[in-house]
């Protein structure tokens, strides 16, 4: 594979200064535990997903080494199966046992980014063993149409319902987890075939998830990790934008709370600009820089007409999504154009799958094997 050498360049470079991006990697870092999580505050608890995309931000702005020691906590945290807890205390123990596949897959995408920017072929072998591991068991709550169960339990019950977003974003995922396997000469058909089947039952049988329309992610996440795509995906974000977004302020996270929250923001301005509604994509980002702080943290949110911020948190995720915006609008790394899709596989479409024949790896999506 060839890493990006000159990263385009926008309008939006001038958002954030180099001293800004600083700033707001120290602020990050200074949640950091010395285990190397990312809580959501202090005395808060820590998810795997919003851990990574916490690294990931540190990352945009170079701050390697405590991205590394993000990923080496997600080393020591993972469970024999591949999984990890959807929640851990402040203290390290457990908060919530159940496995979210969401939760576990996205490791997969914070791995690829980290290569991408680093080009550091060692850490890719090294994270290898747990993003397989993860990624297989993600695949083992696929159901024989294609979308992802929701959780397991300890117990080994699995709901059987499925999430819009969460599917969404385990097709990004895979997609991250082929890419990488490639780059290290590995063939995993059965991940490229789930890649397709995932992102038909997105596409094609919106009966298959769990109604939550109120929720903006829902709205803009199949645009956001490449599922629907072109003029179709502006389309799309044009269906709900009055529903969701609050002019000069960004978007909500539910259509019925006054509730604008700086991530949605972020993860709806990297979804316009796949869109190719790049202008559009500026505008919203400098709408939600209200929410930055003097020393470079971001609010998590802002409640209106009430016009204050809530629930008072500074996430290290919050800013992780900020950054990541950033790096797509104004090209600050060679990852940049990652969420477009950029170098990703696109997988085995469903009607394609039975013909191609992938020989059988022990490790074929439920109901294929």
């Amino acid at each position: 594979m060839t890493r990006p050498d000159t990263p385009r360049r926008s309008t939006a470079a001038a958002l954030l200064t180099d001293r800004q991006i600083e700033a707001t990697a120290e602020a990050m870092a200074a949640q950091q535990l010395p285990d190397g999580r990312l809580p959501w505050h202090v005395d808060d608890h820590t998810d795997p997903w919003n851990h990574v995309e916490g690294a990931m931000g540190l990352d945009v702005a170079g701050w390697h080494a405590e991205a590394e020691a993000a990923y080496e906590w997600l080393v020591a945290s993972q469970r024999p199966d591949g999984s990890w807890a959807s929640y851990f205390h402040y203290d390290g123990s457990v908060k919530d046992p159940n496995v979210d596949p969401n939760i576990c897959a996205y490791v997969a995408v914070g791995v690829w980014h980290h290569y991408l920017i680093t080009g550091d072929q060692g850490f890719l072998r090294t994270m290898w063993p747990v993003v397989e591991r993860a990624i297989d068991m993600v695949l083992d709550l696929q159901s024989p149409n294609g979308e992802i169960w929701w959780t397991r339990h300890p117990d080994g019950w699995v709901d059987e319902r499925a999430l819009l977003t969460a599917n969404s974003s385990i097709h990004m995922s895979l997609r991250c987890a082929v890419a990488l396997a490639e780059e290290l000469g590995e063939e995993r058909p059965d991940w490229e075939l789930s890649i397709g089947m995932v992102a038909h039952a997105v596409r094609y049988r919106p009966e298959a998830f769990w109604p939550k329309e109120r929720w903006a992610m829902d709205w803009y996440y199949p645009v956001l990790c490449g599922i629907v795509r072109g003029d179709d995906a502006a389309k799309h974000l044009a269906g709900r934008w009055d529903t969701f977004v609050v002019a000069d302020r960004g978007c909500r996270c539910v259509s019925d709370s006054n509730w604008v929250t700086a991530a949605e923001t972020c993860e709806l301005v990297m979804a316009l600009d796949n869109a190719g509604e790049h202008d559009a994509a500026v505008r919203l980002f400098e709408d939600v820089q209200f929410l930055r702080q003097d020393d470079g943290a971001y609010q998590e949110g802002w409640v209106f007409p009430d016009d204050v911020h809530w629930p008072g948190r500074r996430p290290p995720w919050t800013a992780g999504a900020v950054l990541l915006a950033a790096d797509a609008l104004s090209g600050l790394t060679p990852a940049a154009g990652l969420f477009r899709g950029e170098g990703l596989p696109t997988g085995i479409a469903p009607e394609d799958a039975f013909d191609a024949a992938p020989p059988d790896t022990g490790n074929a999506p439920a109901g294929e094997a």
